[in-house]
């Protein structure tokens, strides 16, 4: 596809099949889909001619891709996923004809005005049809951006995330801002509303996801649950670190480290406290009295016995030989 003659900041990059023989048009997209989207397979409807055009605006490591074009068929299959180095979610806001999108054994469609998120790790296929020239506003959504938003192993099927009655007409004004005002505000701005457009589009899946469950556990106490189970189940592991909850949640070691702070405390605190925890209840267990101090201090992951001893004094007052003694 012809990339347009003219001074584009470093931000954006455009296309467009204007230039282009019809004979080639279609194929000049396919390869400008793929560079904007990832690997894609669109399929034409017609034998020759193919107007199209799409504007790729970065938002940090996310984009926008702004894309006209007539009616014509996008698929992604296994081998389109198998020669993709990076995950994300589409996020597609409809501004003209229609698409029906097919992923598994779910259908949405979209209308104008209406907003869908699907995942790039899974097959689909989108019908884009009603309409010469129809035209969509398409968030690539990295898929830790959303998933570090969501509890852990959230199943993030496709959905039309626009229908939610509280947050839908949020989630589609800011799409809409965005998608209009990308370039006349800084990358810095475009970033700050995009990430409020994520956490709009969390909200409406999580409630969607909690049909039937209490409306006060919120998304992050669900997230935090996880967290502190994860802990509890590596706290006697000497070398626990941040990316090993992380990865076992499936969150980012920054949301770790925001969900601890928000409950008032840092992850080596954390840990740390409830190892120490650990610890003076088999000091104080019977059971084990004949157990060494530096033999259970090792036990719940302390490697160095003078830093053990030394906390243990700063939480409970005293040394851990007489807490025992107690």
């Amino acid at each position: 596809m012809q990339q347009i003659e003219r001074a584009i900041p470093s931000r954006q990059s455009a296309w467009n099949t204007a230039g282009i023989r019809p004979s080639e048009q279609f194929s000049y997209y396919r390869e400008a889909v793929c560079q904007a989207f990832m690997k894609l397979t669109p399929e034409p409807m017609a034998a020759a001619g193919f107007h199209a055009s799409i504007e790729n605006i970065r938002l940090g490591n996310a984009a926008l891709n702004r894309v006209s074009f007539p009616e014509h068929v996008v698929r992604r299959s296994a081998a389109d996923i198998a020669a993709s180095d990076r995950s994300c979610f589409y996020l597609n806001l409809k501004l003209a004809g229609r698409c029906r999108i097919l992923q598994g054994h779910r259908e949405i469609s979209l209308a104008p005005g209406q907003v869908g998120i699907f995942d790039s790790d899974r097959q689909f296929a989108l019908l884009h049809d009603r309409g010469p020239q129809l035209r969509v506003a398409s968030f690539w959504v990295p898929a830790e951006a959303l998933r570090e938003r969501l509890p852990a192993s959230f199943d993030v099927a496709a959905a039309r995330v626009s229908d939610d009655p509280f947050v839908g007409h949020l989630v589609v004004e800011t799409a809409r801002t965005l998608s209009d005002g990308a370039l006349r505000m800084t990358e810095d701005e475009g970033v700050l509303l995009f990430r409020a457009l994520i956490e709009l589009v969390a909200v409406s899946l999580s409630r969607r996801s909690r049909t039937g469950t209490a409306e006060s556990e919120s998304l992050a106490d669900a997230t935090m649950a996880a967290l502190r189970r994860a802990i509890h189940r590596r706290l006697r592991e000497p070398g626990l670190a941040v990316a090993d909850v992380a990865n076992a949640v499936g969150i980012s070691e920054r949301y770790v480290h925001k969900l601890l702070a928000r409950s008032g405390s840092s992850f080596t605190d954390y840990v740390i406290d409830h190892r120490l925890d650990g610890a003076a209840r088999d000091l104080g267990d019977p059971a084990m009295a004949d157990r060494a101090i530096g033999a259970i201090a090792f036990d719940w992951g302390f490697s160095d016995l003078s830093h053990f001893s030394r906390r243990f004094k700063q939480r409970f007052g005293c040394r851990p030989r007489d807490w025992r003694g107690r």
